[in-house]
């Protein structure tokens, strides 16, 4: 079992830069796939990066690459998400997600944080 739980969203000008956290409870944190998923509003849930239990093969979504990196720290059961050049289409509630390697599905989600980029 893992419990995850978001912080750093907020509002944030069209160009400027937020880095969000998800903090994992769970010793087997290390063992798990890592991503982060958006909302906006009236829209579904979309992948935006993903990253593997080890710190490699980073993925992201057309959208956001060159702009975001994702990243984690197994020893602090922490994961990242940089976000620079942010913009208004940006704007959504982000979620903190995690899987098995064995599995293709996420299993274990996050509350959410908000991001509102401004124009």
């Amino acid at each position: 079992q893992v419990q995850l739980v978001e912080s750093g969203g907020g509002l944030v000008q069209a160009g400027g830069s937020l880095r969000l956290s998800c903090a994992a409870s769970g010793r087997t944190f290390g063992t798990y796939t890592m991503g982060w998923f958006r909302q906006a509003p009236g829209k579904d849930r979309e992948f935006v990066a993903a990253i593997s239990w080890n710190g490699g093969n980073p993925q992201y979504a057309d959208s956001v690459k060159g702009r975001f990196t994702i990243s984690r720290d197994n020893a602090k059961n922490a994961v990242y998400l940089q976000m620079n050049s942010l913009k208004p289409d940006d704007t959504a509630v982000y979620y903190c997600a995690g899987r098995l390697v064995s599995t293709t599905a996420y299993s274990y989600w996050g509350q959410g944080t908000q991001v509102t980029v401004s124009s």
